[in-house]
């Protein structure tokens, strides 16, 4: 049974290994790494990312993509920052940008699901519809200066750590219980197994999918919280290249493109990953251009290993090693 059990995990154990070998890289590289003020500030920074992960990982599992999170970012913002401009409450409108979020989560949803939309084309066409209604909303111009209550979301610690620390942490939790505990969570890797055997059975698949969409929206505004309270501004032009950075944290992290498989702690790990890596460069003085060579190898050797990790378990699929 433990053999089995590492032969099924070995991708999990494996990036686990790979944070633990990155992280002793940079602290024999810089005295400074290894700090704490340094380590809460890379989970800080990390933080945006891992709340759009969470979205992702839920959608790649179910054998999808989203490529429109961060266009939806810059929408919920701007349109959070409208109405906190207005006066509307705090509470509100937060509310408004996580319901603008879910609401283009929605729509991607309905387009795949009773659309018969390819993910990759229903979304790619939302990344540019909702990137356009952004810049239309504020006429392209950025938008700042907020109350210290709204700020507080990023500003505020709670026993030194960071609120968008607390946050993501509280998010993983919940994410990892719905993941692993609900039924929502059994048919998205169901879905991602086999869609056509799931549909069989008797799960409502195009239910289950545009939920999956509308929640990865959903999370995607709260990160556009998070992003416009730390940042003290909104603006149309947020959030470029966030939809890579979450399909990157969420590859790294074990699971597969091919759906099925993955988890979340695996995905908080690829955040993680690529958070120390960013941080870390920067200390050692590495150009942001070099930065963006090393993650993109590090994104392709993670996609090698998961191909290889996937041919080997068919293997001992077919030869009755594992079950």
């Amino acid at each position: 049974m433990k053999k089995e059990l590492l032969i099924q995990n070995s991708r999990q154990l494996g990036t686990f290994v790979g944070l633990i070998v990155v992280t002793a890289v940079f602290w024999i590289l810089s005295p400074y790494f290894l700090t704490i003020s340094n380590l809460m500030n890379i989970a800080e920074q990390a933080s945006i990312n891992a709340v759009i992960a969470v979205g992702m990982t839920f959608v790649i599992i179910a054998a999808g993509i989203d490529l429109s999170v961060g266009s939806i970012v810059a929408l919920s913002g701007v349109v959070l920052a409208g109405a906190l401009q207005a006066s509307l409450p705090v509470p509100v409108a937060i509310l408004l940008g996580l319901g603008v979020g879910a609401l283009c989560g929605l729509s991607n949803g309905l387009l795949i699901s009773f659309g018969r939309l390819p993910p990759f084309i229903a979304t790619l066409g939302m990344m540019s519809v909702a990137r356009g209604i952004a810049l239309f909303y504020i006429d392209g111009r950025p938008v700042s200066g907020f109350s210290a209550e709204f700020r507080s979301l990023a500003t505020g610690e709670i026993a030194r750590i960071p609120s968008p620390v607390i946050i993501m942490i509280v998010l993983y939790i919940l994410a990892h219980c719905i993941l692993h505990w609900t039924k929502l969570g059994r048919y998205t890797y169901a879905i991602g197994g086999n869609e056509e055997a799931a549909n069989l059975s008797g799960i409502n698949t195009r239910m289950i999918k545009t939920t999956i969409y509308a929640l990865c929206g959903m999370l995607s505004g709260l990160a556009a919280v998070l992003l416009t309270a730390r940042l003290n501004s909104a603006q149309p032009i947020a959030g470029l290249m966030y939809e890579l950075d979450a399909i990157a944290a969420v590859v790294i992290g074990g699971t597969s493109l091919l759906g099925g498989e993955g988890t979340i702690s695996g995905t908080l790990i690829g955040v993680l990953i690529m958070g120390i890596l960013r941080n870390g460069l920067n200390l050692v003085g590495v150009s942001s251009f070099t930065q963006q060579v090393v993650i993109g190898s590090v994104i392709i050797l993670a996609v090698l290993i998961d191909m290889a990790v996937r041919k080997d378990r068919t293997i001992l699929l077919a030869k009755g090693i594992i079950k």
